[in-house]
């Protein structure tokens, strides 16, 4: 189990991490034994470039839920940094950030949406030798068709790094099963 495996990376933090180490603890056994949420990875012709198992260019981010939040526990692969420098680019947290946000939406309000507007506030540099990120997000609030989520990037200590708001406009789920794919999950 990959969740599993990252929190056995942990436990042999020094004193420092201590801390972390428990807030790891706290989730990761709640989220260890669910599946990946992606009901289109297996689906002919899917390429997203967030989420999809099989896109060679994409981030490939896998999605489980914790109750009222959307989870993503992503490695940094070599390429993402900018200039040199061992630092992931914020063009690529901005993705990743914006892809959980779009998770909320199909989970959370089971239909589709498209990002109308993201705010992002870049707190802490990542570096991509991170062992892995933690992505956490949630619906803050909904009016009639407009979403907004908020969501959150971790270090492998447990550092807030950046966060997000991304407001989305969300389709009528008639119109997101016939023009976006969207496959009710309950």
């Amino acid at each position: 189990n990959k969740v599993m495996y990252m929190y056995n990376d942990l436990q042999g933090y020094t004193e420092r991490y201590d801390v972390a180490e428990e807030l790891w603890k706290k989730y990761i056994i709640k989220i260890s034994y669910e599946e990946d949420i992606n009901p289109w990875k297996n689906m002919e012709g899917y390429n997203c470039f967030g989420c999809s198992p099989d896109n060679e260019a994409g981030v490939r981010m896998e999605f489980y839920e914790d109750g009222d939040e959307i989870v993503s526990i992503w490695k940094p692969p070599s390429g993402v940094s900018g200039g040199g420098w061992i630092r992931c680019m914020g063009g690529i947290q901005s993705v990743l950030l914006d892809e959980i946000c779009g998770w909320v939406v199909f989970r959370k309000l089971q239909t589709g949406g498209v990002t109308s507007k993201m705010e992002t506030r870049f707190r802490k540099s990542i570096s991509t030798n991170d062992t892995h990120l933690v992505l956490r997000a949630s619906l803050r609030e909904q009016k009639r068709n407009i979403a907004v989520i908020e969501a959150r990037l971790y270090n492998n200590m447990g550092e807030l790094c950046t966060e997000a708001t991304c407001t989305y406009f969300t389709f009528p789920q008639e119109k997101a099963e016939k023009e976006m794919c969207f496959i009710i999950v309950m």
